[in-house]
C-alpha cells in the first residue's frame, strides 16, 4: 500500500480519515457515526466485496485483516449503493452479494450471536433478523442475517448446517429461536435437513 502514501483521497484518504473517526464502544471498536456524514460524492474507487468476501483492490485483494476492518466499519448502503464514508468523502465501491460473512455462531442464553469476517458480533432477534431466501429454481437456500444499518451478512454454509441443527420443527417448518423471535429455515424436507 507504499503507493496511496502521500494520497490525500482515493483509498489513503479513506483509511486516514477513518482512524480518525470518532468511535464509540470499548477498546476503540465502536463504529463510526456513518449515518451523520453527508459529504459530497467524490466518484468510483476501484474496491471490490467479492461473493465469498474477499475485498479487493484494483484487482488485487487486500491482505491485511486490519485495514479491511477499518474500511468495513465508514462502509454504507445509500440509495445509489454501496459507498466507503468519511466526514470529507463519499466513494462508490461494488459489492457482488452481501458485503459481509457470518463464519460464526454459537448459543449465549436464549440468544443466537453471529460473527462476521470482518469481526462484528450481532445477536439475532427483532432488530436482526435472519432472513431465508430460496431459489426458486434449484430449492437453494439463501441465508442472511442483518448486522446494522442496511447491512447485511450472508450466512456461511457450515454456519447454516449450524443452524439447521439448532432447529426445531414448527408448522412444518425447521425453526431457530433467538431474543424471543422465531426464524424459519426451511420447510421440512426442503434440502435443509
Amino acid at each position: 500500500m507504499a503507493e496511496f502514501a502521500d494520497s490525500k483521497t482515493g483509498l489513503a484518504g479513506v483509511a486516514a480519515a477513518a482512524k480518525q473517526a470518532p468511535n464509540s464502544g470499548k477498546g476503540g471498536r465502536g463504529l463510526p457515526p456513518v449515518h451523520l456524514w453527508h459529504p459530497a460524492h467524490c466518484g468510483e474507487i476501484d474496491i471490490v466485496i467479492r461473493r465469498d468476501g474477499l475485498w479487493m483492490h484494483e484487482g488485487s485483494p487486500i491482505g491485511r485483516a486490519e485495514l479491511v476492518r477499518l474500511f468495513s466499519t465508514v462502509l454504507r448502503k445509500d440509495d445509489g449503493g454501496y459507498v466507503l464514508v468519511t466526514p470529507g468523502e463519499k466513494l462508490s465501491i461494488r459489492v457482488e452479494d452481501l458485503p459481509f460473512r457470518a463464519v460464526a455462531v454459537e448459543r449465549r442464553g436464549e440468544s443466537l450471536v453471529f460473527t462476521t469476517d470482518v469481526g462484528d458480533e450481532t445477536e439475532a432477534g427483532l432488530e436482526h433478523p435472519i432472513c431465508v431466501e430460496t431459489d426458486p429454481e434449484t430449492g437453494e437456500p439463501s441465508p442472511s442475517v442483518h448486522v446494522r444499518a442496511d447491512l447485511w451478512a450472508r450466512i456461511a454454509r457450515a454456519v447454516f448446517y449450524e443452524l439447521v441443527e439448532m432447529a426445531g420443527v414448527e408448522d412444518g417448518r425447521l425453526t431457530v429461536r433467538s431474543g424471543g423471535v422465531a426464524f424459519a429455515l426451511g420447510p421440512v424436507g426442503a434440502g435443509v435437513e
